[in-house]
């Protein structure tokens, strides 16, 4: 039996969760332009291809930042006929493209620091007045990232929290451009250039880390070790649950997609066993936060015993009960199959007495070898 659960879809309030998501950004489209204008502009007047790289870095910002703005208004639709998961993946899209972005930035940067290094000319000692944009901007990038991921945290947003690291690695390259610029003040004139290509490699390097995850994202590949495991524990809980298997994981945008087969009493009705799997999906979509959970029930570990499908359907076995009892099933009669193992049991509930012992009789003389019947079980009691 299988449950198809109902799309949980999209975060509540996924209203909230744009606006926001648009406000932190456009503070943050506000803040690199300023800095991106003071960068270039001082750079280049001052001579530093540090503090012009930092700048270009910030220029590649503006552009991450308006893919952010496209992807969180697309991404945060509801679910539709189309797109029945909703639009998460348009986030994952989007770092994937921010991740590529940077690499090539990062590369391009690294390619003219290399050429300036070898030609000495390139050499120059820069302004004073580039340090102190170097050390402002420092500053500025530092406290934008603390505020990004502090709100990127709040939504749950791996794409907004991915934009706020690489808020932190402007930073971190900016701290590299103080270094640098510091050093050629102090007459060392190659550490600009150096902090160039140094800045230029981090960029690079932050680039291809998004672009991965991304990538391993849109290729659905697992969730890491440890949610798995703790998904498991939260399935292996539910009561009703006695074991699982083929438990598989991806990931949605900043959410989970989760399907397991999960083991219960053979026995049980088919409403019990949904009631189980519904149990099991509800308690993995509250305390994970999954998008969506898929909960297969099986009445025996069917990855590891003989698989059923050879068998055939309900009729066609009571036709051949019938043939082999050599009588017809009575009519106050309830039949369940079990199909365990590669062999049917069968439960033959009475909802009244027999008229004689014949039918008892038949059933208690059919042969062991039959080839479909692993035991035939006869019942009087009353049943519904």
């Amino acid at each position: 039996m299988e449950n198809k659960s109902v799309n949980a879809g999209p975060h509540k309030g996924g209203g909230h969760h744009y606006h926001e998501a648009k406000r932190v950004t456009l503070v943050s489209v506000g803040v690199n332009v300023a800095l991106t204008l003071l960068q270039i502009v001082v750079g280049i007047i001052g001579k530093s291809q540090a503090l012009v790289a930092d700048g270009m870095h910030s220029l590649s910002d503006l552009l991450c930042d308006f893919l952010v703005l496209f992807a969180n208004r697309h991404g945060s639709k509801d679910a539709d006929e189309d797109h029945p998961y909703g639009h998460a993946r348009i986030e994952t899209a989007t770092t994937l493209v921010l991740g590529l972005i940077l690499m090539g930035t990062g590369a391009a940067l690294l390619w003219g620091a290399a050429q300036r290094l070898q030609d000495p000319s390139a050499l120059q000692k820069v302004h004073v007045m580039t340090l102190w944009i170097a050390a402002l901007t420092l500053l500025g990038k530092e406290s934008l990232f603390r505020y990004m991921l502090h709100v990127a945290r709040k939504l749950k947003s791996r794409m907004l929290e991915a934009n706020a690291w690489h808020a932190r690695s402007d930073a971190a390259s900016s701290v590299v451009v103080v270094a640098g610029i510091a050093g050629n003040l102090a007459g060392v004139t190659s550490l600009d250039l150096l902090a160039a290509a140094l800045v230029a490699a981090m960029i690079f390097r932050m680039g291809w880390k998004q672009a991965y995850h991304a990538l391993m994202e849109l290729i659905d590949t697992s969730l890491d070790e440890k949610d798995v495991a703790a998904i498991r524990a939260t399935l292996l809980a539910t009561p009703g649950v006695r074991d699982l298997h083929e438990l598989r994981t991806r990931r949605m945008g900043d959410r989970a997609l989760v399907d397991a087969h999960v083991l219960v009493d053979p026995k049980i009705s088919v409403s019990e066993g949904h009631y189980v799997a519904e149990t099991a999906r509800a308690r993995v979509v509250k305390t994970h936060d999954a998008l969506d959970v898929m909960i297969h029930i099986d009445p025996e570990d069917d990855s590891a015993v003989k698989r059923s499908l050879h068998l055939p359907p309900r009729e066609v076995l009571l036709t051949h009960l019938e043939q082999q009892l050599t009588l017809p099933l009575p009519q106050n009669s309830r039949i369940t199959l079990h199909y365990l193992d590669g062999r049917v049991e069968v439960d033959i509930f009475l909802s009244g007495p027999l008229p004689d012992d014949s039918f008892a009789n038949a059933v208690a003389g059919l042969s062991p070898d039959d080839p479909y019947f692993g035991a035939i079980r006869l019942f009087y009691a009353s049943a519904p």
